[in-house]
């Protein structure tokens, strides 16, 4: 099985006749990897990676295309594409291949991945390519443009029989710290599998998302949206069709209208959506909350934060790629920096204790930007490195995180009474915007009041707020989507008495 992950970046119109005045060059870079050596093979990456080329080419991409790649391979095509992409130019990045996750970030691996089993966490990491840095990579370049498509193995490539299973996830984990006008497509929503095929008498030689997907984005006169709810609905009847529940999830944080395949001219009408009125996209009530990180030094191992909001403050923990013999820190462009301190236990690359990720900020810590340096295995410092800390933006992204996680838990519904409770919505309130709710049907079309977001006491129910409703008319079933501060849109979940 195989998931079509995550689109990420600002997708412009490419019709010749259509680029704006402040378009550059258009570079893609798409790798497909299927002949692993050490972990399972796959099928359809090359097919996915070349279909996806060959409609960049039309839609006016200079396209480099990279087939089973070592780790080697991989970074000297990674460099080659940098190469390439200059200030305010459009970067396109596509890899189907394995895709694994540890510990929230997310790793592309290469054909040479070594077996990894329990404990050989390091392997995998040192060995593969971790996404977030081809995100930095790209903003240190300067483009305008970032798209990055991940089409990624769901199944653990590490798990075999005999052997206790590497900890992690294959697939990939939503990417939370991501730049401004955003767009991003899920080809399907958390725990269900995305389909490569609908049966084994389907000859078509991509997965059923991309299959889809590469055909909507050639649609002329359609914008982002238009694209996504259409995929979005086909995939998810085809999935019927062999009664597979996949539901892709988009994620907008676009401020204007951005089309793929040229724009309607002034007085021609867009092209009619088939969509159902209640699932077009939604006016914000309140504005996006700008989670753009601060742009780090051009520096391919800078350090990256992700920080988690507890009753008592916040957890930020710093993820480094290097070995590192020390971390210390500050907040602001002055004064000493304080060290992390060090953990009992040792770091298999080093042989010495592994330095402390992690520190602590107050829970009314204001908005800042914290200055990171650690001491690489050398001896020689690196850094110090900004990374900005925006209080809300971190919030938001700390309870999206979390409500992706506990979705089956989003709603209870059921017993005697006919009540529906949904007390773990209004906890985690300040990364919704919207609650829609349908009964007895599978479009949601009520909105759920929620009570504000206290960014003192994020977390607390207030003592005044409701946590339940009568169910109307003695409805069977409820069907529930978010839509996030972030201007993402959650899948459609249904929950049944």
């Amino acid at each position: 099985m195989r998931r079509f992950v995550i689109t990420i970046g600002v997708l412009v119109s490419v019709a010749s006749s259509a680029f704006p005045a402040w378009a550059e060059k258009r570079v893609a870079l798409v790798v497909g990897n299927d002949n692993y050596r050490n972990v399972s093979k796959l099928q359809k990456a090359v097919n996915d990676a070349r279909a996806m080329g060959e409609v960049l080419k039309k839609l006016g991409f200079e396209v480099m295309v990279a087939e089973n790649q070592t780790r080697q391979g991989f970074s000297q095509a990674l460099l080659s594409f940098e190469t390439k992409l200059g200030k305010g130019d459009t970067a396109f990045f596509f890899f189907a291949g394995h895709g694994f996750e540890i510990t929230g970030q997310n790793y592309l691996l290469p054909t040479d991945v070594p077996a990894a089993t329990a404990g050989q966490e390091e392997l995998v990491r040192d060995s593969s390519v971790l996404a977030d840095r081809i995100v930095d990579r790209l903003q240190n370049k300067g483009v305008r443009s970032a798209i990055l498509v991940f089409d990624a193995c769901r199944n653990n490539p590490f798990e075999r029989s005999g052997t206790r299973s590497l900890a992690g996830g294959a697939g990939l984990a939503p990417m939370v710290q991501l730049p401004e006008g955003v767009f991003s497509i899920f080809s399907a929503g958390p725990r269900q599998t995305a389909l490569d095929r609908l049966s084994n008498n389907d000859t078509d030689p991509n997965s059923v998302f991309t299959r889809t997907f590469i055909k909507e984005i050639q649609e002329p006169s359609l914008n982002l949206v238009q694209v996504a709810q259409r995929t979005r609905r086909t995939v998810s009847e085809l999935a019927d069709t062999v009664k597979h529940r996949q539901v892709p999830v988009y994620f907008d944080q676009m401020v204007d209208d951005v089309f793929l395949n040229g724009q309607a001219q002034p007085n021609e009408p867009v092209q009619a959506s088939t969509i159902p009125t209640a699932q077009l996209p939604k006016v914000a009530a309140l504005p996006p909350v700008n989670t753009s990180p601060l742009p780090t030094p051009d520096n391919p191992n800078a350090p990256i934060a992700s920080f988690s909001r507890h009753n008592g403050g916040w957890t930020v923990v710093f993820s480094i790629v290097d070995p590192a013999l020390g971390i210390s820190w500050r907040k602001g462009d002055s004064g000493d920096f304080r060290e992390t301190g060090f953990m009992d236990t040792l770091d298999p690359r080093t042989r010495k204790r592994l330095p402390n990720p992690s520190i602590q900020l107050n829970a009314d810590e204001p908005a800042t930007t914290l200055q990171v340096r650690y001491i690489d295995i050398t001896g020689e410092m690196q850094g110090p490195f900004p990374i900005r800390f925006d209080p809300e933006a971190a919030l938001v992204r700390d309870q999206r995180k979390i409500l992706d996680m506990t979705a089956s838990n989003w709603l209870e519904f059921g017993g005697s009474n006919g009540l529906l409770y949904y007390t773990h919505l209004i906890s985690y309130r300040c990364a919704i915007r919207e609650v829609k709710l349908g009964f007895d049907t599978s479009v949601p079309d009520q909105v759920l009041k929620l009570p504000p977001c206290n960014q003192r006491d994020p977390m607390a129910v207030p003592s005044n707020a409701p946590i339940y409703m009568k169910v109307p008319g003695g409805a069977r079933s409820v069907s529930v989507e978010l839509q996030f501060r972030d201007g993402s849109v959650s899948e459609i979940r249904t929950f049944r008495k």
